[in-house]
């Protein structure tokens, strides 16, 4: 027992007790952000389940990472904010505060650090409020967390759940479910690779220079072809032509599957592969995801922002004898000094290498 509230008995975990009935409290975890960052916020909202147990955990998403947290077995409901479309406006963020406010959440944990989520979690009139020392409009939390940016992401959002031991068992991999359709779907893209073992290459980002030279995979998927990998391309529908590209020499051991599959069925089809290469995107995170080993390249960024691959075997490579790395935390349209040294310099070669280690 805890603390007392107006007599009434409340259990280690804030649960009312009446005789031998609980009433189950209604936690908010709020992540609007891209796909990655929703796929590293799922080991918190498990632990959070787990500390939690029988309460009712909802989740704030976007409409592109909905899926994601649907496939979480932690997670109850998922509610979507559009903020691009639906909610754009202040006023319709202020009329979607209102329907937080009437589900009456007993406590929110914002993961994301925009003022529109900051908005949203004042108005929502939520008791026990948690978030991050650098977002937007700190004061609206009642517990803020210090943000620390030499950790992970993992270990960022189970701190901001009060998970004890972050430095010891933070590497979690993430739990998800999924439907027969997905599987049936997925079974019939690959159904061309037979039985043959399979590689998976993700050489998309939504970010120019956060991509590893398309011509450097080029050379990556022959030495994989070499290795008697049939190899699959994959990413969304904006990376359908830059596969087309690398695919520029078709042959019966490449398959382009950008934009056919969901994310939760391209993790799916990385479960049957390999191995994954891929830039620091959220392939990573879907390939630690489908438990492969993933071998994350760093062009203007670095692993040092806390967004690189933890699961075993794998790994990151990147080219950092350079003064203007990182550029940014995001990336760029174009490099901002018009050389692009941070991929260029960064040789097949030793991608290839490091292949051959995760393979031998």
């Amino acid at each position: 027992m805890r603390k007392l509230l107006s007599g009434i008995p409340i259990s280690g975990f804030g649960c009312i007790k009446f005789g031998s009935i609980n009433l189950k409290e209604k936690i908010l975890f709020i992540q609007t952000a891209f796909p990655g960052d929703a796929i590293l916020s799922l080991p918190a909202i498990q632990k959070l389940s787990e500390n939690n147990s029988g309460d009712q955990i909802d989740v704030l998403a976007n409409p592109a990472t909905e899926e994601i947290f649907r496939a979480s077995p932690f997670v109850t409901d998922v509610i979507v904010i559009d903020k691009r479309n639906m909610h754009k406006s202040i006023a319709a963020t202020l009329k979607f505060s209102n329907i937080i406010k009437r589900k009456n959440y007993s406590k929110i944990y914002s993961a994301h650090r925009s003022f529109r989520t900051a908005l949203v979690v004042l108005l929502a009139g939520v008791r026990e409020t948690y978030g991050f020392d650098n977002s937007a409009l700190p004061f609206v939390y009642k517990n803020i967390v210090h943000y620390e940016n030499n950790k992970h992401e993992v270990q960022r959002n189970l701190n901001l759940i009060g998970f004890g031991d972050i430095e010891m068992n933070w590497k979690i991999i993430p739990l998800m479910k999924f439907n027969p359709a997905e599987e049936a779907h997925v079974n019939e893209v690959l159904l061309n690779a037979g039985k043959n073992k399979i590689a998976a290459v993700a050489p998309g980002s939504i970010w120019n220079t956060k991509r590893y030279p398309s011509n450097y995979y080029r050379e990556i998927i022959d030495y994989l072809i070499r290795e008697n990998f049939y190899v699959v391309l994959t990413g969304g529908r904006e990376d359908e032509a830059l596969c087309n590209e690398i695919m520029s020499e078709p042959g019966n051991s490449i398959l382009n599957t950008a934009g056919q599959l969901s994310i939760t069925e391209s993790i799916l089809l990385l479960k049957h592969c390999k191995l994954l290469v891929c830039n620091d995107s959220a392939p990573t995170h879907m390939g630690m995801a489908a438990g492969i080993p993933v071998i994350t390249i760093y062009c203007s960024t670095v692993p040092e922002f806390g967004f690189y691959p933890y699961n075993e075997k794998s790994t990151y490579l990147s080219f950092d004898a350079l003064e203007c790395k990182p550029c940014g935390i995001h990336g760029h349209p174009e490099c901002p000094l018009k050389h692009f040294n941070c991929g260029y310099n960064l040789s097949p070669d030793r991608v290839i290498k490091k292949l051959g280690e995760i393979l031998s």
